[in-house]
């Protein structure tokens, strides 16, 4: 799964998260708009409530490139 079907798939259940890189928090919509095609084409794994990981060449989770927050 791509990080751009990840990042649909947050927005389409209207979840009420928001995604933590290690400067700013994120809403799932303005990741989408703002990402460049590389990015939001990196294969990644949702681990709900947690992380969005990317997956590495060798297909094993790599470094996390957001933290998954719950809205206030």
């Amino acid at each position: 799964m791509s990080l751009k079907n990840i990042l649909e798939k947050i927005v389409e259940e209207g979840a009420r998260i928001l995604l933590s890189d290690k400067n700013k928090d994120w809403e799932a919509s303005v990741l989408l708009e703002s990402l460049s095609e590389p990015m939001l084409k990196r294969r990644a794994h949702l681990q709900p409530g947690l992380y969005i990981a990317e997956i590495n060449d060798s297909g094993y989770l790599g470094q996390v490139l957001y933290k998954v927050k719950q809205k206030a």
